[in-house]
């Protein structure tokens, strides 16, 4: 369970960083990673990453809800 959800929010993080730097990650990566330490919110790419987890996890338990009400009929 643990690792399912811990391989969901690396792929979302991964999804972001390349999403919102794709251009960074191209030309210079090293350079960007560097930078990531002296940003003025070295935390705001896992704060994105959470929240973007808890939008999709409110799906995903919606979506359960709604399956496992079908099932049982």
């Amino acid at each position: 369970m643990f690792k399912k959800e811990f391989i969901i929010f690396i792929s979302i993080f991964l999804f972001l960083a390349l999403g919102m730097h794709m251009n960074q990650w191209i030309t210079h990566p090293v350079e960007h990673l560097m930078h990531l330490g002296t940003h003025k919110m070295p935390y705001h790419p896992l704060l994105y990453t959470f929240l973007v987890y808890l939008f999709i996890g409110f799906f995903r338990i919606i979506f359960r809800f709604f399956a496992k009400l079908f099932s049982s009929r």
